[in-house]
């Protein structure tokens, strides 16, 4: 990860969890259980003489929650990532979109069934991917401070590179025409960075988006709905069977897929949710959705990659880019993983790749 361990403080008011948490990160290259703690206030106290640059924060804790200790991070302009422990219900969800509006990296469901084994396995499994990831996005942040980058003229290069839109000579795919539909492929970092990107997304669009954000049941909901207050246009969980309508985004359900099929008249597009299986280890998944509308709307759509781990989305945005659609990507520094976007752009299926900031108004172009 980075040439000195990464230093995490393990927070949850559970026994249970902070045990299996300790003992899934003691098993890990390059990673440093540097202490415990039981609720939010004795993790406070602990930061400042621990100094971690992670720590793993259950939500709802007696005395002070989760949410409290992000608010107290952020008060304080401390250094330090929390990926957060989330129980598997509305509630749960609806705390997790504001610890992610607090900052946090990302977050785990905690199992809701099995034994200790059985547990254990789920988090590591979740977890030590998220950690590699955070690792990386350190080193990436040190370098646009420039902790490594040198004085100067290096240092400005990088920022104003960060800010840059790049146009590149991506390779050709069908006859193009204004785009009809936008698709979005997201995962880590997404709930902020389409907090920040749709409120752009004028009223005024025109078309449908779709966004698949890897999330579990529950959680897409609560999302839809936090987004849906700051934006223009309406924001909704899709439901099967409903036709798109224009200016109004619709979010996959968390462990479903979500796909574009013809209506019954040939002409209406509608929604399908369903049970299949997952892809590249997604549900829902960027790809199943962009094939689908690869399909149908040849040479009159968008699609859209974001931050996230992985390389969920790059074949279906090859699909979309042979039938004439304009592909965006998210730039590395202002993704939180810069993992999905990599993947497309190394794929030459990008035309355009956008810091956060600017992808609004690259969407919008294609359309108008």
């Amino acid at each position: 990860m980075e040439d000195r361990p990464l230093r995490v403080l393990v927070v949850d008011d559970t026994v249970v969890y902070r045990k299996i948490v300790s003992d899934i990160l003691a098993e890990i290259p390059d990673v440093e259980v540097v202490g415990v703690a039981h609720n939010g206030k004795a993790a406070m106290a602990k930061i400042a003489s621990l100094q971690p640059d992670l720590l793993t924060l259950d939500i709802e804790m007696p005395e002070m929650s989760g949410l409290d200790v992000l608010a107290g991070i952020r008060s304080d302009a401390q250094d330090v990532g929390a990926i957060m422990l989330s129980t598997l219900t509305q509630k749960g969800g609806e705390m997790t979109m504001r610890a992610l509006e607090l900052g946090a990296f990302d977050f785990i469901p905690k199992p809701e069934t099995g034994g200790m084994e059985e547990s254990k396995a789920q988090v590591r499994n979740a977890i030590v991917p998220m950690l590699k990831a955070f690792a990386r996005r350190k080193a990436v942040r040190n370098i646009l401070r420039g902790k490594s980058a040198g004085p100067g003229a290096a240092a400005s290069k990088q920022a104003k590179d960060a800010a840059a839109v790049v146009r590149r000579q991506a390779v050709s795919g069908g006859k193009k025409s204004k785009s009809e539909i936008v698709g979005i492929g997201i995962s880590t970092g997404g709930p902020n960075a389409l907090a920040s990107m749709l409120p752009s997304i004028p009223s005024d669009l025109n078309v449908p988006i779709l966004i698949v954000q890897h999330m579990p049941p529950l959680f897409t909901q609560s999302l839809a709905k936090s987004l849906g207050v700051k934006c223009s246009i309406e924001v909704k969980q899709a439901d099967d069977g409903e036709p798109l309508r224009p200016n109004t985004a619709y979010i996959a359900p968390g462990g479903r897929q979500m796909k574009v099929v013809a209506g019954s008249d040939g002409k209406t597009r509608i929604i399908r949710v369903t049970d299949d299986p997952p892809e590249n280890s997604c549900r829902p998944s960027a790809d199943y959705l962009f094939r689908s509308i690869a399909h149908h709307y040849v040479g009159r759509a968008t699609g859209v990659i974001m931050t996230g781990m992985g390389a969920d989305g790059t074949e279906g945005l090859k699909m979309m880019k042979k039938n004439g659609a304009t592909v965006i990507a998210q730039n590395e520094p202002s993704c939180v993983v810069y993992g999905m976007p990599k993947e497309a752009i190394e794929a030459n299926v990008v035309d355009v790749i956008a810091p956060l900031d600017k992808i609004a108004q690259e969407i919008a172009s294609t359309v108008r």
